[in-house]
């Protein structure tokens, strides 16, 4: 049986608002996988985290989305008692994590140096402080202090492409969209059926955008 399966045959036993959630991130998932644009896949697979996590929005979205997914993952990792995610950390942590956290186009600092912010020497110290913080955080096991910082890297990636600082299919950027599409596809399923199973240990908050009649 599929999560999408497990999904629709469970409904009854959680909150409509939780299932209007995770029904809307299912509807772009499915999007990403039927999609061969990796531009437009990462979209879709964004804007599925955000079906499972937003729950409110202020006037200063950047602070307000980045705290939001920050509690999200610290409950998700709450909940993970059998430690998939933190296991699937490790397996790609080799692969497209290390490769995400090494890339410096994803850096938000280093950004912030090319547009004359902070000094150069300023963001390369955040850069390596950041890739010590997720070492540590590896040996001790504490997987929402990795997903944190993974986060914040595909945040900034979301940001290029979503505010048109990026091209459409650009090479220059191939890299990280592709691992932040591996990323994402891999660990939403895993957020997904941690939601299902502990529906009712958490308030997962009403979505900000309700269905209205």
């Amino acid at each position: 049986m599929t999560l999408l399966e497990q999904f629709n045959n469970t409904r009854s036993s959680r909150p409509d608002e939780l299932n209007l959630r995770l029904h809307r991130a299912f509807s772009w998932i499915t999007k990403a996988q039927e999609c061969d644009d990796k531009d437009i896949q990462f979209i879709s697979l964004w804007i599925a985290f955000n079906a499972v996590y937003a729950r409110k929005m202020g006037l200063n979205i950047t602070n307000s989305e980045k705290a939001e997914f920050r509690r999200f993952i610290q409950m998700i990792c709450q909940l993970d008692k059998v430690q998939a995610i933190y296991n699937l950390v490790w397996d790609t942590y080799s692969g497209s994590i290390r490769t995400l956290l090494d890339n410096r186009y994803t850096f938000q600092p280093f950004w912030d140096f090319h547009n004359s912010h902070i000094s150069e020497q300023a963001w390369l110290e955040d850069f390596k402080q950041a890739k010590s913080k997720v070492h540590v955080a590896l040996t001790n096991k504490d997987t929402d202090i990795i997903l944190a910082v993974v986060f914040e890297r595909l945040y900034t990636l979301r940001n290029q492409i979503v505010h048109g600082g990026a091209t459409h299919n650009s090479q220059v950027n191939r890299e990280q969209v592709k691992d932040g599409c591996a990323i994402l596809s891999s660990l939403l399923p895993l957020m997904i059926q941690i939601m299902m199973s502990h529906h009712d240990q958490m308030d997962w908050g009403k979505p900000f955008y309700p269905v209205v009649n």
